[in-house]
This record gives structure tokens, sequence and C-alpha cells, in this order.
């Protein structure tokens, strides 16, 4: 395990309007507020997306185990921001239920918002991460620097 220190710098509150695309969304307002790290919580809907549920198997390279959403799921979830040279590198994970059926995993591409989803957005100081493609496994990793 490896970790740094920081602080709390800024606090954020985002509202979403139907039909935004969460990730684009979020990727904007981080860009234009210059934020290179934060944590975030939220709570509202997603009409439409996709999510990762895990491996297939518990394999590196993991082979994603993707799912399409539709017709609007109340979410719940968290996630992070770290900044690398290409830009905000966005990493979300949600519950998120519809009638008696529930499903979790790592929101990903044009998930869209329904109604509305309120967020939470923490700016770090004084971290020193990134996100940053690893090799191994393919995926886009947090890096302490």
């Amino acid at each position: 395990m490896r970790y740094t220190k920081g602080g709390v710098k800024r606090i954020f509150v985002l509202k979403f309007d139907d039909g935004d695309c969460l990730i684009d969304e979020l990727s904007r307002f981080a860009k234009k507020e210059k934020i290179k790290s934060a944590v975030f919580v939220f709570i509202g809907a997603l009409k439409k997306g996709d999510i990762v549920t895990g491996p297939k198997k518990p394999v590196i390279p993991p082979e994603p185990n993707w799912k399409k959403f539709k017709d609007a799921w109340e979410a719940m979830g968290t996630g992070t921001i770290f900044t690398n040279n290409t830009g905000p590198q966005i990493h979300i994970h949600s519950s998120m239920a519809q009638k008696d059926k529930v499903m979790m995993g790592c929101v990903r591409k044009k998930s869209s918002v329904f109604l509305v989803l309120e967020m939470v957005v923490f700016e770090l100081t004084g971290v020193k991460a990134s996100k940053d493609l690893d090799p191994k496994t393919g995926l886009n990793l947090l890096k302490i620097l």
C-alpha cells in the first residue's frame, strides 16, 4: 500500500439536469474549476447508460462485464477525480435500483441523468496522485506520486 496526505480545499454542490451526460458534465466542471484531485458523493437517478459489474473472470488484465441500463434507475454513489496530462480522470461507482432489481458497478461512457442528480464535490489539496494507464491491467489506475 502507498499513500499521500492532504486536506480539503473547496467544496462544490452540483445539480445535474435531465439528459445530462454525467461523466461529460463532471469532466467539464473539473476543467473549468482546475480541479487536480477530488472525491464526490451523489444521489439521484440515471436514465440510461453503461455500467461495469466486475470482471468476467478474476484475471489480469480483466475483461469487463458490461451491462446496459435504461428506463431510469435510482442511484447513489461515490467517485474520484484525479487529473493527469490528458485531463480529468473520473472514476464512479454507483448502486442503482429499479423496482425489485438492484445493480452496482462502475458507471462508464455516456450514462445520462434522469430528472435530477445532486452531487457534493470535495476538492483535495496537497495530494500527490494522478491516474494513468497501467500497462499490466490496461486500466486507468491511481498512481501515488
